[in-house]
Order: C-alpha cells, then structure tokens, then sequence
C-alpha cells in the first residue's frame, strides 16, 4: 500500500510517500480502506520530534474515514498511535463509528475528532446553558469553526469568535459568530466584556493560551468558565496557557519550550471574581465508549439537519502532505485539511 512514512524528525520535507506492507490487524482491530484522513497539530509535532517517544519510521495521522473490509460498512476512525495516512489502517474498534447516510466522508472525518473536541470543551467541561455567552479563540480552526456552530445551535446568545486576520473574522461572521474579534488587540479583555453585554462573557473555550488566556480570564462574568484545550510549551515571551494534553488542529503552533512559562491561576482569583477554570482532553471521551457514540451521534445529526458544516479549506493528494503541514503551520488555512489517499495527482 502507498503511505506517507516519516523517517526522522524535520519538517515537511521529512514526510515521504513509499509503498510498505498493509498492517495486521490485532485483537479489537479491525482494516480499513481509508478514503480521507486530516492533516492536525498533532502531525506537525510528531514530525517536528517533539513527541520523541514516537519510534520511527512511522506513519502519521490520528484519525481516518473509509469502508470496514469485515462489513463494507462506512466507519470513522480514531488512530491514537497514527497510521491514516496511508490508504489501510488497523483500527481499534472501540475507537471507531459507524458513519449514517446523511452524512459524507468529508463531514463525518471532521465531525469525528474535532466536532467531537468542541463539543466536549462546551459541553462536558464547559457546562453550556442555552442563553449564555461564548467566546472562542482561534475561532477559523478545525476545532474553532465547529465550536462557534455548536455554540450558536445549542442556543448560546452572543457568540464571539477570536481569529487572526480580517478574512478569518469574516469567515467568522458567516459560521454565525455574533462578533469576531482580534486577538492581538491589546483591549481584548474589554472588547470581549463589552461584546458580551459589558458585565463579561459565561464561558470562553481557549486553544491558544499566553495573552490570550490572560484576556479570557479578564473577560469572564462571575460565574464564569475558561475551558483550556490542549495545552502548548508557550515561548519566553509569550508563556503557554494552563492545561495538559496535546494540541488540538485550530490551536497555534507551539514556540520555544519554556517548563515555567505558564498562565498563574491563583484561588484568590477565582474566588473574587466567582470564576472557573477547566481543562478538556479528548482522551477522556474516546476511552468511555458509550460517550463517544453518544457524542458522535449528536454531531452527525446535527449535520444531517444542515446546523452543524465541517469547512474543507483543501484536499490534497498523498504526495502533497508535505505542502499541507506548511500551510497548516502558517496558519494559512481555515476549518479542515483533508487528504484523499486514493488520488495521485
């Protein structure tokens, strides 16, 4: 079979299209022939080497679309170890929904991992009531996009969408973001308490952390909520946010390591200003199965009713991954990157 393969550490020139045996399947495993698969932050770290317990050679990609060989059944596909960028994956059936007919691969590739983050950083840790105010940050990322919907179709009022550029805010707007906002602007913590009525907004979902982060706990009403996704190193000059796990497609690409650069969360300021702050990793729902397919179905229903759109930016060709980890980096893209295994020009 064709699979991108990364054989040392570097950057997109590292990745290689070779053709390597199909992988065996183990036990509570199941093959599939994959259609599409993601480009995510995650693949950009593993080929980087900041995940240096990654053995190589290695394929990367943590997520996959396609067709089960045991049934013929379409099935999305969460890959913790990677492996979808490849045309057959092994995966671990618990890990893995089937895809209703309402739904096309595309949509169902994005919904799975990203639909499902977002969710879960509005939801499960975030605590949404209907009638509430959101902000998200990085608002035109895989997971942004997805959670500025969500927000908007669980009944938040107003929803605020962060993105970095004018187009991206744009871009924004038209998902239903009531305001987009820049989140370089120095008066973001205002602007965001301001946009949410003045007395401050009810939950902000952040995948960015440093300034950021510190604006979100300013911005907060009392009783408010911060929900950090993932977490980043942060740079010495702009420390990462609080958190832990890996970094969600949508967030910033992590700078210069720096272990004591964090956002200081003291119960001081919590207490005064009768605010919380969580954190959200997806693992926690992909390892409780009957969450997963709960969540899973609430998504792809919501995209079969046309509430909830998965933003294709491109789709590119095996051989082209390379060119899509740039522009990912570059934060040149917004919603999701797809790759078709199946194409090869």
């Amino acid at each position: 079979m064709r699979a991108v393969v990364l054989r040392r550490p570097g950057g997109p020139e590292a990745l290689r299209v070779e053709r390597i045996p199909e992988p065996s399947p183990g036990a509570g495993e199941s093959l599939i022939d994959v259609t599409l698969t993601g480009v995510n932050f995650d693949d950009l770290e593993r080929t980087a080497g900041a995940q240096p317990e990654l053995p190589l050679p290695a394929v990367l990609g943590v997520e996959a679309v396609g067709r089960r060989r045991a049934d013929g059944r379409r099935v999305a596909a969460l890959l913790r170890q990677g492996g979808g960028y490849a045309e057959v994956v092994a995966a671990r059936d618990a890990y893995t929904v089937e895809i209703p007919a309402g739904v096309d691969d595309a949509q169902a590739l994005g919904l799975f991992e990203q639909g499902c983050t977002a969710y879960g950083a509005l939801s499960l840790a975030g605590r949404l009531r209907a009638g509430e105010s959101v902000a998200v940050s990085a608002a035109a990322g895989g997971v942004g996009h997805l959670a500025v919907q969500l927000a908007v179709a669980l009944g938040a009022s107003p929803v605020i969408g962060l993105a970095s550029t004018s187009v991206k805010r744009q871009f924004v707007k038209r998902l239903g973001a009531d305001v987009a906002l820049d989140p370089a602007d120095p008066e973001l913590a205002d602007r965001v308490r301001a946009a949410a009525g003045g007395a401050g907004v009810d939950l902000f979902v952040d995948s960015v952390g440093g300034a950021v982060a510190r604006a979100a706990l300013a911005g907060l009403a009392p009783f408010g909520r911060l929900v950090c996704l993932g977490w980043r190193p942060g740079t010495r000059s702009d420390p990462g946010t609080v958190g832990g796990g890996a970094v969600p497609a949508g967030a910033e690409p992590a700078g210069t390591q720096d272990p004591a650069g964090v956002v200081a969360v003291t119960t001081a300021q919590l207490a005064q200003g009768s605010i919380g702050c969580a954190g959200f990793w997806m693992r926690h729902v992909v390892d409780d199965r009957e969450l997963l397919c709960g969540v899973a179905d609430r998504l792809f229903e919501l995209a079969a009713r046309g509430r909830l759109t998965v933003h294709v930016d491109r789709t590119v060709a095996l051989h082209e991954v390379g060119a899509a980890h740039a522009a990912v980096a570059a934060r040149a893209t917004t919603g999701k990157v797809l790759i078709d295994v199946r194409r090869e020009v």
